[in-house]
This record gives structure tokens, C-alpha cells and sequence, in this order.
């Protein structure tokens, strides 16, 4: 939870213009035009799965924070209400954020102990199952925060997300 925090705050600090900010926000509003809570777990499920990697997922998870803190930035950029709010609490303090920490923790913690595993060369197959297990209750965490995320979006709009002009 701290080595994704931590790379989320740093993407948080990355400086982007109003330009770059904008461009962004148009693409994603293109990807997330018509998503659902299927969608939305689809999408978090195809992040979080390959942080099981032995090695590689502790890297990949690090980047997919560093790369959500930007795009909270250029949200920030865009909408300066924003500002107000502290980057972390969008993590900690929604229902979903709160439920994909702990999802791509799990899996970026299990890439670390799956490489310290082979690097010891002890048998994997307990930690199959071990992993197994813990990928299945990170797409049941996701499963449930998708639908979590797309209510509020339902409940709430989406105006967070219109770039201004």
C-alpha cells in the first residue's frame, strides 16, 4: 500500500500544462464514454492482474500509480476545485479507492513474494494456490468496486471530467 501511495503522490506532482491536461482528459473521456461497471472492472481487472508477475508486478503496479496520480493532476489542472481536495483522499476515502488499493496491493505484494520464492528456490506450488486464491478475491473486490464507481458516477454525473474550455 505505501510503494503505491507513495508513486501515486509522485504522479500527483508531475506539472502538466493546460494543453497536455486537456488532450488528456479528451482521451479519456472518449475511453470512458459509455463504460459500465463490467467496463469499469474490465479495465481495473487488466491493471491489477498483471501485478501478480513475479518481478514485474511491483513495477507495473508503481507505474499505473504514478500514471493515475497524473491524471488526477491534470484533473486538478482543469477542474481548480479540485485543488481543494488532498490527492490521497480519492484513495482513502472512497468506497472503490479504497477497495482497488487494497486489490493492486495484494497483487503487487504478491509479485514480490512469488520472486523471492524462486530467488530462494523453494516450491511453488503452495504459492499457486496462494496466488490463485488472492487473484480471486482481487477481481471480487474489483467486481464489487466497479459497480460501486459506476453507481456514483450514475449518481453524481461526471462533470468532474469536463475539461473547461
Amino acid at each position: 500500500m505505501g510503494i503505491f501511495s507513495l508513486s501515486y503522490l509522485i504522479g500527483t506532482q508531475s506539472k502538466l500544462s493546460d494543453e497536455e491536461s486537456q488532450t488528456f482528459l479528451k482521451e479519456f473521456q472518449k475511453v470512458v464514454e459509455g463504460i459500465d461497471a463490467i467496463g469499469i472492472f474490465e479495465h481495473n481487472a487488466s491493471v491489477a492482474l498483471p501485478m501478480f508477475i513475479p518481478g514485474f508486478g511491483l513495477a507495473w503496479g508503481s507505474f499505473a500509480a504514478w500514471s493515475t496520480g497524473v491524471a488526477f493532476e491534470a484533473l486538478v489542472t482543469t477542474t481548480p476545485a479540485l485543488a481543494k481536495i488532498p490527492p490521497l483522499a480519492l484513495l482513502y476515502l472512497s468506497p472503490f479507492g479504497v477497495m482497488e488499493l487494497v486489490a493492486y496491493s495484494i497483487g503487487m505484494s504478491r509479485s514480490l513474494l512469488l520472486i523471492l520464492v524462486i530467488i530462494r528456490k523453494k516450491p511453488l506450488k503452495s504459492e499457486i494456490r496462494n496466488t490463485a486464491i488472492e487473484i480471486g478475491i482481487v477481481l471480487a473486490l474489483l467486481l464489487a468496486g466497479g459497480f460501486i464507481e459506476y453507481s456514483m458516477i450514475q449518481h453524481f454525473g461526471s462533470s468532474v471530467i469536463t475539461p473547461k474550455s
